[in-house]
């Protein structure tokens, strides 16, 4: 038997958020942490942030790319919630004094212009559900030691969600190439990563189904006028003070992320 209950691990994971303290996982303590618990624990992690005032303005997907779906032993993305409070405006500097280990990750971003509902949605439906397409970058801050977790771990921990920044100039979905759309990741002007639009899902709109489809077994429709961040298109890049990461997409526009001091 465990002493471990839904509201102890959003009690854990809101203390290692608040004290900037990583941990280990939580399934090492409480095996029976299934991912159908672990989405209760991440729905209980954020009602407690909007009782604090906070608004869920969107969603996100993980584990996008079916490599790191093979390695977790899933078919589909996670999904994780984002609030206001997570917002960074253009140009504002990452808070890295505010997180533990903060990384960013290039993200195709969909602004919805009705409200998407599943089961059964197609990547054709759910992207004539969007309004605009932006540039974007997540920056993901896992409460686990060194990032390591398991499923169950990651998903209560609200998918390591910690802040998001979405380009300005959005674009209508018809007539853009999602899948080649190309995007670079620079850190102080030396290239580290590039990828398409490809890397997520084979398609963005596809990794939207996903999460309508998926967000429907637990009575949740992705809502007109959220954000949905599609998912990182290439491996994450430490956010280090003192050094700048440029977010380059061939049509969609770029993004600069900057850091606080610690």
């Amino acid at each position: 038997m465990t002493d471990w209950t839904i509201d102890r691990a959003v009690e854990e994971l809101l203390r290692r958020e608040r004290e900037r303290q990583d941990g280990g996982r939580i399934t090492d303590q409480w095996p029976e942490l299934d991912l159908a618990t672990a989405y209760r624990v991440q729905d209980a992690l954020i009602d407690r942030k909007r009782r604090a005032g906070e608004n869920i303005v969107g969603v996100k997907l993980g584990l996008t790319s079916q490599a790191k779906q093979q390695r977790m032993g899933i078919d589909s993305p996670l999904t994780g919630w984002l609030t206001d409070a997570m917002t960074l405006a253009t140009g504002e500097a990452v808070p890295v004094a505010e997180m533990i280990h903060p990384r960013v990750e290039p993200e195709i971003v969909f602004v919805m212009g009705r409200r998407l509902e599943g089961p059964g949605v197609t990547w054709e439906q759910a992207l004539a559900a969007v309004e605009s397409v932006h540039a974007g970058f997540e920056i993901i801050d896992s409460r686990y030691r060194d990032f390591s977790f398991a499923l169950p771990d990651v998903v209560a921990d609200n998918a390591s969600s910690s802040r998001f920044a979405v380009s300005a100039e959005g674009f209508a979905p018809g007539g853009l190439d999602l899948v080649g759309e190309a995007c670079t990741v620079s850190v102080d002007g030396e290239l580290i990563h590039s990828a398409t639009g490809a890397a997520v899902q084979g398609h963005p709109a596809q990794a939207l189904a996903l999460a309508a489809n998926s967000l429907a077994r637990r009575g949740i429709a992705v809502e007109a006028g959220w954000t949905v961040l599609t998912g990182g298109l290439t491996d994450a890049v430490f956010v280090e003070p003192g050094r700048t990461v440029a977010v380059e997409f061939a049509h969609l526009g770029s993004l600069t992320v900057t850091s606080g001091h610690l």
